[in-house]
């Protein structure tokens, strides 16, 4: 659920002296931040970057992979965003609560991810289409979307979460969020289910996953901006299986930790 969504803050500042010195150290160039913020005339904004990630090899792995990450944040004005997990368009805002219709993809899974899914087959590649609604206020956002997987695993998934943002100091964001995930009868059978013929290729039992909570996420996250262009971005993150997810034979590991990193620049 990798999808990269950036809040910038920042001025700049210089450091006091301590008591009287002789030579004060040079001050710090002014950071300028209404560069940073998207202050300037246009209506539009880019960040590209890259990066990379170390998280489970697959949803219950207890092996980990790492993998890269590209960073491509497009916004126009207050209603288009392109990011590396699809387009959002917000059709409706007022006050700080935001509706907005979103496309995207979801990956699908291998057989080859892990040993514990050979026999299991391959969950393809496929397209999503869902809404998302939201409220902001003071660096606070509380959300809910809903996106259903056309073809594939014809999942139907809602997640309801909140995430904050605040600046530590003029160049340091810091972040952290919570997030709970349902997904339907289709999706859950897919990813943790295991039917009698994939259980006689696989050896594992025959499992039947019904709808419902399958995992809470936190996470935290630091942001620093190096120049008014360039910045480096961390975050860490932990799920925890539950239900039906929990339980499958699939999941060897019901914690699953990843943590990422990368360095972007704003044009």
């Amino acid at each position: 659920m990798l999808g990269v969504i950036l809040a910038v803050f920042g001025t700049g500042s210089i450091t006091r002296a301590a008591d009287d010195v002789s030579a004060e150290p040079d001050p710090e160039p002014l950071f300028d931040s209404e560069r940073f913020d998207g202050g300037t005339d246009r209506n539009w904004s880019l960040i590209i970057g890259a990066g990379g990630s170390f998280e489970p090899e697959y949803e219950g792995s207890k092996d980990f992979k790492p993998s890269p990450l590209p960073v491509f944040l497009f916004t126009y004005g207050e209603w288009l965003e392109i990011d590396p997990t699809g387009v959002t368009i917000t059709a409706f805002e007022h006050e700080g609560f935001e509706l907005a219709a979103r496309v995207g993809y979801e990956s699908g899974r291998d057989e080859d991810d892990g040993d514990r899914l050979r026999g299991l087959g391959e969950i393809d590649f496929a397209a999503t289409v869902g809404g998302k609604a939201s409220y902001s206020w003071n660096g606070l956002e509380l959300y809910g979307t809903i996106d259903q997987t056309i073809d594939g695993s014809e999942s139907l998934i809602a997640t309801i979460g909140a995430e904050y943002k605040a600046p530590v100091t003029e160049r340091l964001i810091l972040g952290a969020g919570v997030e709970a995930v349902i997904a339907n009868d289709k999706h859950m059978a897919a990813y943790f289910g295991v039917n009698a013929d994939q259980s006689a290729k696989s050896g594992l039992a025959e499992y039947e996953a019904k709808a419902g909570l399958k995992r809470v996420d936190i996470s935290a996250s630091a942001t620093y901006l190096l120049t008014e262009n360039w910045l480096v971005k961390g975050e860490a993150g932990v799920g925890f299986l539950t239900g039906d997810a929990a339980d499958s034979p699939i999941v060897e590991e019901k914690v699953q930790p990843s943590v990422s990193l990368f360095v972007g620049y704003k044009f």
